[in-house]
């Protein structure tokens, strides 16, 4: 579940969300007022949002009759219960930690709400705050929508997008292990000879038997489901693991990966995500770099957020074509898939963050990723 924040540097505010127009719905209301029972009817049963009031209190007031044909239950099923009886104990506690009653403006979150059938149904749900000019009561309307076709297609993307960078990265790990194996097989054929250095050898056999398990741990990660599990991370660890990982890659292009060494945060996320993040977007880096060069990784600490770019010395993205960059199937690589940079920016949203895409002064391009403060 994701509340929608703008995210932003180190030297920018936030910007202010929309108002609600009072007066604008005041007149719809009055519109529909006027309208025919049947018509009325009508609009209610067909409607594929469900619409719920519910008061300071948190309890249900109004619900729409779509409830029953898109979750199951009797509109008098749920009258005078609360809104958080039906929805995960997750949801609960997520929304009841970032959910700000005294805002005016909608906020819009996903939770899990338990249809009649006892199944968890995703849903996007964009509650407004209404306050009753003529008894000062205040009510909160929430809009819901069933996005679990949605989401499927999201976690069905994001494998397949999982599936294309390990594809991707085959040739590099490939290159990486054959090197230490080669060492392995001259070794042992050493030791078959009788040879006499046999402690000095079996310590350098370990030693490339650790990076042969460091690269294939690394790439099992890909593989793995995708969960929500949350806490603070390092982002140094992040990052040694991601250039464990992709350095072989960067080697078949003369390209070094270099890590700032001020880099000494921590952010609160979903490790394997992040990590695929960083892979998404530095292995982009690498593929764009047309010459030898550097990219550059590093860690900004601000006050309101954290940043982490990622910066690299290719021919630059034109200008007329960010903006479009994170948009499905839109690619500047003749093989690409144009998913990973809009499964990077979900998987960002997902942290309450965002990513930003800049050219240099000079040369190359930036990939800033921006996160709330690490909270405990």
């Amino acid at each position: 579940m994701e509340f929608k924040r703008n995210n932003s540097n180190c030297n920018k505010n936030k910007q202010t969300p929309n108002r609600i127009d009072a007066r604008l719905a005041r007149d719809f209301s009055s519109g529909l007022s006027i309208l025919p029972q049947f018509i009325l009817n009508w609009i209610d049963e067909n409607n594929n949002d469900i619409i719920t009031v519910w008061d300071q209190d948190g309890k249900i007031v109004f619900i729409s009759k779509s409830i029953e044909r898109l979750y199951g239950y009797k509109v008098s099923e749920l009258l005078g219960t609360f809104w958080y009886e039906k929805i995960s104990t997750e949801d609960f506690h997520y929304i009841k930690e970032n959910f700000d009653k005294d805002e005016d403006s909608d906020q819009s979150f996903s939770i899990n709400i338990l249809n009649k059938q006892g199944k968890f149904i995703w849903t996007r749900c964009t509650t407004t705050k209404l306050k009753d000019s003529a008894s000062n009561q205040i009510y909160f309307v929430s809009i819901l929508k069933d996005i679990t076709d949605k989401k499927e297609v999201e976690e069905m993307m994001i494998r397949s997008e999982k599936m294309s960078v390990a594809g991707q990265l085959a040739a590099g790990v490939a290159h990486e292990i054959r090197n230490p194996l080669t060492s392995l097989k001259g070794f042992l054929q050493l030791l078959q000879a009788g040879v006499n250095r046999k402690e000095e050898y079996y310590k350098i056999m370990i030693e490339e038997i650790d990076k042969i398990e460091a690269i294939t741990s690394e790439l099992l990660f890909i593989a793995k489901p995708l969960t929500d599990n949350r806490n603070i991370e390092s982002v140094t660890s992040m990052f040694d693991d991601v250039v464990a990982l992709l350095n072989s890659q960067a080697k078949l292009k003369n390209i070094n990966l270099i890590k700032n060494e001020s880099i000494d945060g921590v952010i609160y996320c979903n490790r394997s995500q992040i990590k695929q993040v960083l892979i998404n977007l530095i292995k982009n880096a690498i593929e764009a770099m047309v010459e030898p060069g550097n990219i550059t990784l590093e860690f900004q600490q601000c006050e309101s957020h954290v940043e982490i770019n990622i910066i690299d010395e290719g021919p630059g993205i034109p200008e007329e074509i960010i903006h479009k960059l994170g948009e499905p199937f839109f690619t500047t690589k003749q093989s690409g898939t144009g998913l990973g940079i809009m499964i990077t920016k979900q998987i960002l949203e997902r942290h309450d963050g965002s990513l930003e895409i800049v050219n240099n002064d000079g040369q190359g391009s930036t990939f800033r990723i921006i996160f709330p403060n690490s909270k405990k």
